[in-house]
């Protein structure tokens, strides 16, 4: 098993080598690939400086686990082996550090980037929904609005019948009544009006965000698309800020407080008991009023308390920055770039097994403390029958060749151990 053991070892180095470089080489690509996109600057130097530092990666690694594998399988202390496996452990942390990112960045930078476009297209798509939706609360103050302006219209009718104050005309109360019918008429008309603008913002809003979305599936390069994507954040940041300013909330709370701190009950114009009904009437529109515009306050208070939609500025990404940020999303290109640089572990491992079973195997069962009699007098046995076999060889060796004198100062083992019986 020895045997076979060390001819093992001897006949994979070569093919261990071979590994070694191959996997140094494909580590130092797939740095190159990635450092490159960090660097700026001149063409020519930025090739120039990614190449050195690709070459120094992969010389460093071959380096790295030549050392392990030519001195860590022969450590047999346990002291020695720990300091081996220890530097080990150090050596591959500096390894993920200076290359496995870099070749995370090559397998699946681009799909990162592209990863960090969706999320932002997410984003915007949620703050473009949210300014809408605030503009269409101020939007859904309108029916409250033309109702309170139809039932001043409608008293101002009925009071020209005489139904409010007995006297049929166009007096005072008709005045009064159609003056505040008009007032929350127009404030209604510029409700609608900011319908028709907040419709097209959110349609030029939309079109953003589709141009978004299809540079985030397209399949041209990555960089070009980012920039392109950039543009088209900064355009739809502008249609949302000019959303939240198309809100009529402010408006309606102005108009509905100058409604209340504006109201000028007009003198009674009737002579008589008429004066004093319209006095009457008055003061009850009065009320009317500022209760309406109460109500139309305290609606636009809530919707303009709303919290206001900032969205964020876009902040583009590099292959290898949008790498480290979505690593969860990623782990199976992490892990194929980290095995690139730490598969030469795992022949290190092998080395160390196969060549504590060649020391096993060398190192006898037992020592001359630890013999018993029976392996005693088997050892002898042994020993006597290899001395017999070699006479026997050189008394027919005798025959073929000259004759050997024999020393008178040399004793034979046989010799030796008849003295001795």
């Amino acid at each position: 098993m020895t045997t076979a053991l060390r001819d093992g070892v001897q006949r994979l180095e070569t093919m261990t080598r071979v590994t070694l470089g191959v996997l140094a080489l494909a580590s130092g690509v797939y740095t190159y690939l990635g450092v490159r996109e960090l660097l700026n600057g001149n063409a020519t130097v930025v090739f120039f400086a990614a190449v050195i530092y690709s070459v120094a990666v992969s010389i460093g690694i071959y380096a790295f686990w030549t050392y392990l594998m030519r001195f860590l399988p022969h450590m047999r202390d346990a002291a020695s082996r720990a300091m081996m496996i220890g530097c080990m452990a150090l050596g591959s942390l500096m390894i993920i550090a200076m290359s496995a990112w870099l070749n995370a960045s090559a397998l699946a930078g681009a799909a990162a980037v592209q990863q960090h476009l969706s999320t932002a297209v997410q984003a915007y798509t949620r703050d473009l929904d949210r300014a809408h939706s605030n503009v269409l609360a101020a939007q859904g103050l309108l029916p409250d609005i033309q109702m309170a302006a139809t039932r001043f219209s409608k008293l101002a009718e009925a009071e020209r019948t005489g139904s409010l104050t007995g006297t049929s005309g166009s007096g005072t109360v008709v005045q009064l009544l159609t003056q505040m019918s008009t007032q929350i008429g127009n404030l209604s008309q510029e409700v609608t009006q900011s319908a028709d603008r907040v419709a097209k913002l959110y349609e030029q809003g939309g079109k953003h965000l589709a141009k978004m979305r299809e540079l985030v599936s397209d399949r041209g390069p990555i960089a070009a698309r980012g920039d392109a994507f950039g543009s088209e954040t900064l355009s739809l940041m502008g249609v949302i800020a000019s959303l939240q300013q198309t809100s009529v909330a402010p408006a309606v709370k102005r108009a509905a407080d100058g409604l209340a701190s504006g109201f000028i009950a007009p003198a009674a114009g009737g002579r008589g008991d008429l004066g004093d009904r319209q006095t009457a009437v008055v003061g009850k529109v009065e009320g009317a009023v500022a209760a309406q515009a109460a109500a139309l306050s305290g609606a636009a208070e809530k919707i303009i308390a709303a919290m206001p939609v900032e969205p964020q500025r876009f902040q583009p990404l590099s292959p290898a920055e949008a790498v480290l940020r979505y690593a969860g999303d990623f782990i199976p290109s992490w892990a194929g770039a980290i095995a690139i640089d730490l598969m030469p572990a795992v022949l290190v491992l092998i080395l160390c097994v196969v060549h504590a079973g060649i020391r096993k195997e060398d190192n006898p069962a037992a020592d001359a403390s630890s013999m018993t009699v029976s392996d005693l007098i088997t050892a002898l046995r042994l020993a006597r029958d290899v001395d017999e076999a070699g006479g026997a060889q050189v008394l027919a060796g005798a025959g073929a060749g000259p004759t050997l004198v024999p020393d008178e100062n040399v004793t034979t083992l046989a010799t030796a151990r008849g003295k001795k019986d």
